[in-house]
């Protein structure tokens, strides 16, 4: 193709980078536009999932029946496909997010679990897309990292509530300086799973309380009332019936695979103080860490290494809930001029779901590794000497360097 000049123009040149990240994008989205066109057609595999968790605590709450009673709930997922060797699931997110599942009472399986699936799927899209604007919109794939990550493509399949968490966290990031009420609002979807910002969550108040932004803490215990209103509304005995199922549910036996469970269960299974040791070093971290940024502390700059850490430190921590790494693995994938950093954090994806087809359940310890990478790759990614390091007065990643890509 020749220019004005008459001279030919030059191809765009592709690296492996670039290879990998198209070619897992292009694996992964396929894999879950397939997932999401046969799942209104095979009932069995709406009912296999997560999902039916939620799906049957909406059955219970429309009939005003207790959504925490193990009996009525096994009845209700194994009719709607859960293997009976499985055991009953029961919704663990705090009984304000019960406001999420009352409305699955209206609908039916197969109905409920596509329609979940394609708005877990638009929290996705639409808080990576977020994230690509707040960096400038830069002219390349890198936010297709976002799209086919692995933990954030197995909540949809799952039907898990991780990308609605996802979802109000990138909304805080998006709003917190210009829209601080609905900044705090956007943190109810992050309380859905409030173990997962322990660390997160003493740097905010801490901030909160320097800088004044008492609008953040307004909004959310707006959204909290409300929620809560709504919940009493709907079960005035949700909350001693959910006090009643974590004192005897048994979470405690269960060996998630992520740091806290895993030093209790090999130091001393009995002792549950071990499984918040983790989050107490990490809060401390993190006080220690906002301390001497304070003055100039960003939530996109500083937020992400401490997002990161909360997440390892967490308590209690599935694959699926390190959704919450994008927006810190976005910004280092930005941040990088080291190609092989991009290629390598594409690949990681690509393990993972090599580890599912292998036959690996969720509850292995073959996925330990995956919250310590994500920290190391963001590390290195900021780190190495090729990262850029010129920001613009919001802490938005510069395009100045997008020639090189």
């Amino acid at each position: 193709m020749a220019n004005s000049t008459g001279l030919s123009s030059p191809r765009p040149k592709y690296d492996f980078a670039d290879l990998s990240i198209v070619g897992v994008t292009g694996l992964m989205v396929a894999y879950t536009v397939l997932f999401l066109c046969v799942l209104p057609l095979i009932g069995k595999l709406a009912g296999g999932r997560d999902f039916v968790v939620y799906w049957a605590t909406g059955q219970q709450l429309v009939h005003h029946a207790n959504p925490f009673d193990e009996d009525a709930m096994r009845r209700i997922e194994q009719a709607a496909g859960l293997d009976a060797k499985y055991k009953v699931g029961l919704m663990r997110n705090p009984p304000w997010a019960m406001a999420l599942a009352y409305p699955l009472g209206f609908i039916g399986l197969k109905a409920g679990a596509f329609l979940w699936s394609v708005i877990l799927l638009w929290c996705l899209v639409g808080s990576v897309l977020m994230l690509w604007r707040m960096h400038g919109s830069p002219g390349n794939c890198l936010h297709w990292l976002g799209f086919s990550f692995a933990p954030a493509l197995l909540c949809v399949s799952m039907g898990q509530t991780s990308l609605f968490v996802l979802l109000g966290y990138v909304l805080f990031l998006r709003l917190h300086r210009e829209h601080r009420y609905l900044a705090g609002v956007s943190l109810w979807l992050c309380a859905l799973k409030p173990h997962l910002f322990l660390a997160f969550g003493v740097v905010l108040l801490a901030w909160i309380v320097l800088s004044k932004s008492y609008k953040i803490l307004a909004g959310a215990a707006a959204a909290m009332a409300a929620s809560c209103a709504a919940v009493y509304f709907i079960d005035p005995a949700a909350w001693s019936q959910y006090a009643q199922m974590m004192r005897t549910y048994g979470i405690e036996k269960e060996p998630v695979p992520c740091l806290s469970t895993m030093l209790r269960l090999w130091l001393s299974p009995q002792a549950m103080w071990l499984e918040f040791l983790p989050a107490a070093v990490g809060c401390a971290w993190a006080l220690g860490y906002f301390f001497v940024r304070r003055r100039t502390w960003d939530w996109m700059k500083d937020g992400s290494v401490l997002m990161l850490v909360s997440i390892l430190v967490a308590p209690y921590c599935w694959i699926i809930d390190e959704s919450l790494a994008i927006p810190s693995l976005l910004r280092g994938a930005y941040l990088t001029r080291l190609r092989l950093l991009l290629a390598v954090l594409a690949l990681a994806s690509v393990v993972i779901e090599a580890e599912l087809m292998s036959g690996c359940k969720l509850f292995s310890y073959f996925y330990l590794w995956t919250a310590p990478a994500w920290l190391a790759w963001y590390l290195c990614a900021t780190w190495s000497r090729g990262a850029r390091t010129t920001e613009n007065h919001n802490g938005e990643v510069e395009d100045a360097l997008q020639a090189s890509r």
